[in-house]
């Protein structure tokens, strides 16, 4: 089997995944690392990737770099998002990325990174039922994707400018959170999401990233995290707003101490929460289907797969 390799940037988190391509042209894990880095802390604010930030993420770059060609992957892809997208010294981190990891990093658009990650949406049966019409949210730390969809066919996607780190930077006050801000947030939400399509009766709602599957882990307590366990899972409306209350009650020490919550997670993962609450809310889905598989399963696909070499 051909084994090959991807690195996902993102604002908040750096990830690899390391996979074996069978002969049916699927793809079987190998490793999977995840390093939080915040490489887009402040963006939101000032328009620059801070040196905190982008010194973090070159470490985690590096390190994950030497693993996949110790692990004898043939290529590697590595993708960056919403914070590279949106910093006037990108650039600056491109170069760097070359110069410390001997990686060559792409700056994806906001559309194609949400048909990535409905491609490994729609791709999996543990999440979707092969045919069946789904809505793909994917929740960064800069950017929410939200694509609608049957098999391989995309009806709608778009970016929003809304993230994890990029909502509580700009709206989140206090400790614990102020009711105002929470309040100032939702309202904001409510109209960012507003154009969204309505779901179909019967459309699966599937969430993908961090946040998600950060909360599906808070909700049942997994600690140390478990792919097994949250993979597949389902997360119900009503569980979802509960969470919101819970976590947005609780100050950010005793969050950082929940089970199932990585403590460098735990200033955004209100804002998050919100986020995803949003959009549950505006679709009228009753629940939706929890995926830790996102974006670096799609580019594996489309930078390794079968159909990529014809």
């Amino acid at each position: 089997m051909a084994r090959f390799a991807t690195i996902d940037v993102g604002t908040n988190s750096v990830l690899l995944l390391v996979a074996d391509r069978d002969a049916s042209g699927g793809f079987q894990p190998v490793a999977e690392r995840m390093d939080i880095t915040r490489l887009g802390r402040g963006v939101d604010a000032t328009g620059l990737l801070s040196p905190e930030g982008m010194e973090a993420t070159l470490r985690a770059l590096e390190v994950f770099a030497r693993e996949a060609q110790s692990l004898g992957s043939e290529g590697l892809a590595v993708s960056a998002t919403s914070a590279a997208r949106d910093a006037r010294n990108g650039a600056e981190f491109l170069a760097s990325a070359r110069a410390r990891a001997g990686v060559t990093v792409e700056i994806l658009p906001g559309e194609l990174e949400a048909q990535y990650s409905f491609d490994a949406v729609a791709g999996d049966a543990a999440v979707c039922p092969p045919g069946a019409p789904v809505v793909v949210v994917d929740i960064g730390g800069g950017s929410t994707e939200l694509v609608y969809g049957r098999g391989p066919t995309v009806t709608y996607r778009h970016s929003f400018d809304v993230g994890a780190v990029r909502m509580t930077e700009r709206f989140l006050r206090g400790d614990p959170t102020s009711a105002a801000s929470l309040a100032a947030l939702r309202a904001f939400l409510d109209g960012t999401f507003s154009p969204l399509p309505a779901r179909a009766e019967g459309q699966r709602l599937v969430g993908v990233a961090g946040t998600v599957t950060t909360l599906y882990c808070v909700q049942h307590a997994i600690h140390p995290y478990d792919s097994r366990r949250v993979h597949g899972g389902t997360l119900s409306a009503a569980q979802l707003s509960g969470l919101v209350d819970r976590l947005a009650a609780l100050p950010l020490s005793e969050r950082a101490r929940l089970p199932g919550l990585d403590p460098r997670r735990a200033d955004v993962v209100v804002a998050g929460a919100l986020v995803l609450d949003a959009v549950v809310r505006r679709l009228g889905a009753p629940s939706l289907a929890v995926s830790d598989r996102g974006l670096r399963w799609g580019l594996l696909a489309a930078r390794f797969g079968v159909t990529a070499h014809g």
